[in-house]
């Protein structure tokens, strides 16, 4: 039998200061009442720009892989119980999807806000292979994987919006 939890509540035993469940949680971001998959994404904005800032590209690659790695830590010992799967109040792997996304586009407000509805998108319809390995890969490693290819789609898909976008409204300019 799965544990449902409702939104914005923790296991008993899971309480916020435990390290892994303050991760988990990105800092209670996925405590939010409703739409907590599109807070952990809001709430991966400021890291990235800070990732950017300090490091340009490499080190959106380096904050991505870091939030990566230490979400599936962080999330195997959440549900290495097997009372829950992967629950709405684990954010962290939105925040690992949407540092992905971003990846792909430039870094540029507009850019930024465009990547962010096409990594929800993508997140909710989880096309394939995302939404296998929401079904078959269990563990942190799955909490994760769903949301990371979710994210490679939409950086993709935020790449050639970029790339073909860009020509199309020169083309019109007449530049």
């Amino acid at each position: 039998m799965k544990l449902k939890l409702r939104p914005g509540s923790l296991p008993p035993d899971w309480p916020l200061s435990r390290p892994e469940t303050l991760i988990v949680t990105w800092f209670g971001v996925g405590l939010a009442p409703m739409a907590s998959g599109t807070w952990g994404s809001l709430a991966a904005l400021p890291l990235a720009w800070l990732a950017v800032a300090a490091g340009g590209w490499w080190g959106l690659l380096a904050a991505t892989a870091a939030v990566s790695l230490i979400g599936i830590w962080a999330s195997e010992r959440l549900v290495a119980g097997g009372d829950v799967r992967d629950p709405g109040y684990i954010v962290i792997d939105e925040v690992a999807g949407m540092l992905l996304t971003l990846l792909f586009v430039p870094f540029t407000w507009w850019a930024w806000a465009i990547a962010f509805f096409l990594f929800r998108a993508a997140d909710i319809v989880k096309p394939f292979p995302a939404n296998w390995a929401d079904a078959h890969v269990h563990g942190g490693l799955g909490v994760m994987l769903d949301d990371l290819v979710a994210g490679l789609y939409a950086g993709l898909v935020g790449f050639l919006v970029m790339e073909l976008g860009g020509e199309f409204f020169l083309a019109r300019l007449g530049g």
